[in-house]
């Protein structure tokens, strides 16, 4: 049984500096890296494409709405349409780079307020998933398991990659408990790693209500930008193994 481990990354700014990209991208295989929107700059960009190509990690396009005040974490009222374009220009920055420094780009995965929307709004997924389709259609779209988005991309002919999350609790709808609310983060490292297991071995997860859930798992997303990441990340691979 093998399973990817992703992780958004690239989410510094200019002088702010946010997460551990360096040591992170030693460990997972899958990295999703902000395209300037909700964080990141082209000077980010071009440095974390960089270490990820150097260690051999997967390299994601991750769009968000242009909000980097909110971190691309506050919905945005805009159109499908609006949505497709500003998706679709997020992927061809990255992939520039990408190209550049001879790479070749794999996947797309949403970032916060958006790919929450996605997982609800199927036309938000459409939109989404005809972006990544457009612009190369061997892309694989990660999305939340069970969600519209998975959906909308299978529709289109795209490979999926179902996401569960480590540190994140669920709701009865397997939609992620959002931010806003108390308990939508995991900080028990104990109970993050006994979700994991119980979501690759058995494909269930209990919902914040208690009720189980169906949930097949083809990436673990792993948040970088908190000082205990390393360590966790650490735990989860021992665990898996």
């Amino acid at each position: 049984m093998h399973i990817d481990l992703n992780c958004d990354l690239g989410e510094s700014f200019g002088t702010y500096s946010k997460g551990n990209d360096e040591k992170i991208l030693e460990i997972i295989t899958s990295a999703n890296i902000a395209c300037g929107f909700h964080a990141g700059d082209p000077q980010i960009m071009l440095k974390t494409v960089q270490l990820a190509l150097k260690n051999g990690v997967k390299i994601g396009a991750h769009p968000g709405y242009p909000d980097l005040q909110g971190f691309g974490r506050r919905n945005i009222d805009i159109s499908p349409e609006e949505i497709y374009s500003l998706v679709l220009y997020q992927i061809g920055a990255l992939n520039a780079i990408v190209r550049s420094q001879g790479g070749q780009l794999s996947h797309v995965k949403p970032h916060g307020a958006l790919y929450n929307r996605a997982a609800k709004e199927i036309e938000t997924a459409k939109a989404i998933a005809k972006a990544i389709h457009d612009f190369d259609p061997s892309l694989t779209l990660f999305g939340l398991a069970n969600s519209k988005m998975i959906t909308a991309g299978k529709e289109l002919g795209l490979e999926t990659a179902s996401e569960v999350f480590a540190d994140r609790t669920y709701r009865s709808d397997g939609t992620l408990t959002p931010r806003s609310q108390e308990g939508a983060v995991i900080h028990d490292d104990d109970q993050a790693l006994a979700q994991v297991v119980k979501m690759v071995k058995e494909h269930k997860v209990v919902s914040t209500d208690g009720t189980e859930i169906d949930i097949t798992p083809d990436t673990i997303c792993l948040h970088g930008d908190n000082e205990q990441a390393l360590i966790f990340a650490g735990k989860i691979i021992k665990i898996l193994k």
